[in-house]
């Protein structure tokens, strides 16, 4: 779903001498989060809600049309994850700011990696979010302190993408020639990957493997 600007033919500049509101992208699937989360936004008044999407591959779409100065990115949504989506507005004029239930250490390296600017949890009170997108606008960046000390203590993600990739595939519990098959790699070369990740996360097999990397947002 998505909530485009007002039409020429309804203007909706601040008036004359005021400044111009904050413009709002925000995509959530969660219809009563993201409904509730623009709500609050608009008891501000130098911010703006000019659209909405429940999926991330309208995310690219809704801001070509809308014009947005800060996108408000949910992580897991369908269609498109927020992280990858990040990574595909790298280059766009608004500022993106992950705001998501998943308070991993992994993913705000990712986050900012992919180049937003901030992250911040769904728990935030309205006005913090409020802050935060002030200051993403103006530049800044937004980081909670104790997402960005766990971060530190974490250290970089040790995998590597296609370790990554295997590792994903195999969360969906398939066996070996299943993964194989569908990431285009032989089956010894999987059973290499698989092997190597359980390594680095010091896991007992691969399905801890998975659970270990997405506890830490490294997947």
């Amino acid at each position: 779903m998505t909530r485009l600007p007002p039409s020429d033919d309804a203007p909706h500049d601040a008036p004359s001498g005021a400044p111009h509101p904050i413009r709002v992208l925000l995509a959530d699937d969660q219809h009563l989060v993201r409904q509730a989360i623009a709500a609050l936004l608009s008891f501000e008044p130098d911010i703006e809600v000019v659209a909405e999407v429940d999926r991330g591959d309208l995310v690219l779409d809704a801001a070509a049309g809308a014009q947005p100065d800060v996108i408000l990115l949910d992580i897991d949504m369908p269609g498109r994850d927020g992280l990858a989506v990040a990574a595909d507005l790298r280059d766009h004029p608004a500022r993106v700011l992950i705001l998501t239930t998943f308070s991993r250490p992994g993913y705000l390296r990712r986050a900012l990696s992919a180049g937003a600017a901030g992250f911040v949890a769904k728990n935030a009170r309205a006005e913090d979010l409020a802050a935060a997108i002030r200051r993403v606008r103006a530049g800044g960046t937004v980081v909670d302190p104790r997402l960005a000390a766990a971060s530190r203590e974490l250290g970089d993600n040790p995998l590597t993408d296609r370790e990554c990739d295997v590792l994903r595939a195999a969360t969906g519990g398939g066996t070996i020639a299943d993964i194989a098959r569908g990431l285009f790699l032989s089956e010894g070369t999987t059973r290499n990957y698989l092997s190597s990740a359980i390594g680095k996360t010091g896991a007992r097999n691969r399905a801890e493997a998975g659970r270990i990397a997405e506890e830490r947002g490294w997947l």
